[in-house]
């Protein structure tokens, strides 16, 4: 199974992730990862969304997400050719005996501490995926409270594929 990363600029306008969400679940498929916002300007939204599977089915998802009228232009995000990151939140079981360890592990992966109580922590990180996964697997010794990630979100590197409305 294929994964494929698809950035779409889409309309600004209310309707609109629940007509793109729509057109998976009546065909079937599932959406990996999801996420949107506003764009420079505000009459468009950038949707970043990956999907999985063979090759057939993603082209069909491809050529489905085009005949949607509020998609104005899709792109297919491929590894070299793009920066794709997400953001985890993670709220880490911490006493003072263990804050420091959790800590150093934190800065070796140069992620956030941004909430300190007096048993826990909540720590920032943003990245690729396999770093994510990576930090979440070291702190597999620790207690995690909770954990809330993004999604992935992404641009094509350079100016050549850039559209202009």
């Amino acid at each position: 199974m294929k994964v494929r990363v698809f950035s779409m600029l889409v309309d600004n306008a209310a309707g609109v992730l629940s007509r793109v969400a729509g057109m998976f679940s009546r065909r079937g498929y599932n959406i990996d990862s999801l996420t949107v916002g506003e764009t420079a300007d505000p009459r468009f939204s950038r949707m970043t969304v990956v999907v999985s599977g063979d090759e057939p089915i993603l082209e069909q998802i491809e050529k489905q997400l085009r005949k949607l009228e509020d998609v104005l232009d899709i792109k297919k995000l491929e590894d070299v050719e793009s920066v794709c990151r997400e953001l985890v939140l993670v709220k880490v079981k911490a006493d003072a005996k263990q804050r420091q360890a959790v800590i150093s592990i934190a800065d070796i992966f140069r992620a956030k501490i941004v909430d300190v109580a007096t048993e826990s922590l909540v720590i920032e990180l943003t990245g690729n995926q396999s770093k994510l996964e990576a930090f979440i697997k070291l702190l597999d010794s620790y207690e995690i409270l909770e954990l809330a990630r993004t999604g992935i979100t992404g641009l094509s590197r350079g100016c050549d594929d850039v559209t202009y409305l």
